[in-house]
């Protein structure tokens, strides 16, 4: 499985993309934590899980906004430490329970990639996923 998700991320990011990794990088596998950052494409920037604390990360960030298109977008792990200042927020620790949800004004989009075919997502998916789950929510008024 680790190879098929190390192919996966490298046939979708490349060398100099960025890319904001949402927590849960490795689970208790702290000697790995480098070896499989080598292998994959893309400045990381890692944002704290519940299972960051035993992969050798030491992974101080619980949160980023990222502009993109004019638009604010919050990450964080949890979906439940969501900042409802904001529209878009990409959270992850939930794996395949889910892929997006309304909260008041917010959409919670679950960037964990047993949501997205084991693919990582980029921010193009996540707008047309939301356009889609809207036009999807009308319908069922």
């Amino acid at each position: 499985m680790n190879e098929a998700l190390i192919k996966n991320w490298n046939s979708r990011i490349s060398k100099g993309d960025i890319v904001i990794f949402l927590g849960d990088f490795i689970f208790k596998q702290k000697e790995k934590a480098r070896y499989f950052i080598d292998r994959l494409n893309g400045n990381i920037t890692f944002i704290r899980g519940n299972h960051d604390n035993n992969n050798s990360l030491d992974t101080k960030i619980l949160y980023v906004v990222v502009k993109f298109a004019n638009q604010e977008v919050f990450c964080v792990h949890h979906p439940e430490d969501y900042s409802s200042s904001y529209i878009i927020n990409l959270v992850g620790h939930v794996h395949e329970k889910w892929k997006i949800r309304k909260v008041y004004n917010s959409f919670l989009v679950n960037v964990g990639v047993d949501a997205w075919r084991y693919y990582p997502v980029n921010i193009e998916e996540i707008l047309k996923a939301i356009v889609e789950f809207k036009r999807e929510s009308k319908k069922v008024r």
